[in-house]
């Protein structure tokens, strides 16, 4: 049976959270666009877990949410100068950057040699990142739903499959824009909150990392 909580007395649901993406289980969370299922990156069977309550491909890839610039580097093979104006721009905020992955870690984020991630503006999820680590992130629907704007709606998505639900009210329902990095030059791969002709400017070094408004 899941459980739902508030953010009322903010460092116990912490601790609580913690706890059960420890375990491992599955957490339901806002984020600064949507709800979001997380799980420990680094814990394979987290990571099979949350494809199971979302019925993902065994082998799906998995977006990754840190939460410094320094964290994403980690994870990635190699992070490119407009990766860096890209982040110094957006982060924290709604832009995932797809990054040649670092084959060396231990994790299961998917088949592709590459990995997606984001630091989003949600204080709460990065509350939980600091002291987790890195989480796999999802949208807190099936494939083919709306991605839920509330925690009731995330609830009857994924029902039971989750162990904790996080409500702090209504999200936007903005999807982060998506950036290919992997190749000379920055690729959209999907326009969200972030204009895609921006993004270009900006990767390209062609605008200064201040002039550009945020999203």
């Amino acid at each position: 049976m899941s459980t739902l909580r508030t953010l009322d007395d903010h460092d116990e649901v912490l601790t609580e959270i913690g706890a059960v993406l420890r375990d491992p289980a599955l957490v339901v969370l806002p984020t600064d666009t949507v709800y979001g299922v997380v799980a420990d990156a680094f814990d394979p069977r987290a990571t099979a877990s949350l494809r199971s309550a979302k019925r993902l491909a065994p082998t799906a890839p998995l977006t990754v949410v840190v939460r410094t610039p320094r964290q994403a580097a980690a994870l990635a093979a190699d992070v490119p100068e407009a990766a860096d104006r890209l982040m110094a721009s957006y982060w924290p905020g709604p832009l995932t950057l797809v990054l040649p992955v670092n084959e060396d870690l231990a994790w299961d984020i998917g088949a592709l040699a590459v990995v997606a991630v984001r630091m989003p503006a949600e204080v709460t999820l990065l509350d939980v990142v600091a002291d987790v680590g890195p989480l796999v992130c999802s949208s807190a629907a099936r494939p083919g739903d709306p991605s839920p704007t509330t925690v009731a709606a995330a609830r009857d998505a994924l029902g039971d499959a989750v162990e904790l639900y996080v409500d702090d009210g209504p999200r936007d329902g903005e999807v982060s824009t998506v950036v290919d990095l992997t190749s000379d030059h920055a690729v959209v791969l999907r326009e969200g909150a972030v204009p895609a002709a921006d993004v270009e400017l900006v990767a390209a070094g062609r605008v200064d990392w201040g002039d550009v408004p945020s999203p």
